[in-house]
């Protein structure tokens, strides 16, 4: 695939005809099926495999047409956040999530947000349950009804408003953009994501890294730590939804 995908970006550097184009399209065309795969196994069964895939071969021509070899990095490492967002773009315009699954996001962030505040830590499924005043399996039904949610857009505000609000987009590399200040930015981001990684149980840390690292499915993660595939999404969803809240607020600072 290196050489075929070289030999394809030397023809379209060479010459940017319509051709060429699209058959750099159909080259990366698995990674956005790779993509658009993971990204289903934490969404509903109505949301549909080819729907992602359409959305995604956006964020694919988007890449082709902008990326530059030049910069020194992989296409695959430029193309997937981009691919990723466009999937996730095409989510929000659907407009999947029903308005009662918001409120429970809303109340499971703000409930895990007060607990890590007086406790100093990730609190635990008992602890929250025992705070929202649920069974330990209601808790995880809850858990489990908003877990689709942590899917976010990159273009979804975390913090200010109008022209100031940052977003999830912002924190991707991008080579051709040297302004200090983004990249002083993006370095506490990644700092802060470092030390609440660090911070975790252990299992905690076992599932982001299978997940985010070894790129394994919940299914095949939960094969690894013996546990349900139901289960480790629960903590997926606990860790980013926690994740999220810290970076909210550090932007907001």
């Amino acid at each position: 695939m290196a050489v075929q995908a070289d030999t394809l970006w030397d023809d379209f550097r060479r010459e940017p005809s319509p051709r060429h184009k699209e058959a750099l399209l159909v080259a990366y065309l698995p990674v956005v099926r790779q993509v658009a795969g993971r990204m289903k196994m934490s969404l509903p069964h109505s949301v549909h495999l080819d729907d992602l895939v359409g959305s995604g071969i956006m964020g694919l021509i988007n890449s082709v047409e902008n990326f530059n070899p030049e910069l020194g990095f992989k296409f695959e490492t430029y193309a997937i956040p981009r691919i990723r967002g466009a999937i996730l773009d095409g989510l929000r315009d659907f407009d999947w999530v029903p308005r009662s699954i918001r409120s429970k996001e809303k109340l499971l962030e703000s409930t895990l947000t007060l607990l890590e505040n007086e406790l100093g830590r990730l609190p635990t499924d008992e602890e929250i349950a025992t705070r929202l005043d649920l069974s330990l399996s209601e808790y995880h039904k809850l858990v489990d009804d908003v877990s689709a949610t942590t899917l976010l857009s990159f273009d979804r505000p975390l913090s200010g408003d109008g022209e100031q609000s940052s977003n999830l987009y912002d924190l991707v590399p991008d080579g051709s953009n040297d302004n200090p200040l983004d990249m002083m930015e993006r370095k506490e981001i990644r700092t802060l994501l470092v030390e609440l990684i660090n911070r975790l149980q252990e299992q905690d840390k076992l599932v982001i890294a299978l997940y985010y690292y070894e790129e394994l499915t919940l299914k095949e993660i939960g094969k690894v730590l013996d546990i349900s595939e139901s289960r480790v999404s629960q903590i997926h969803t606990k860790i980013i939804m926690s994740m999220k809240q810290h970076i909210k607020r550090l932007i907001s600072t």
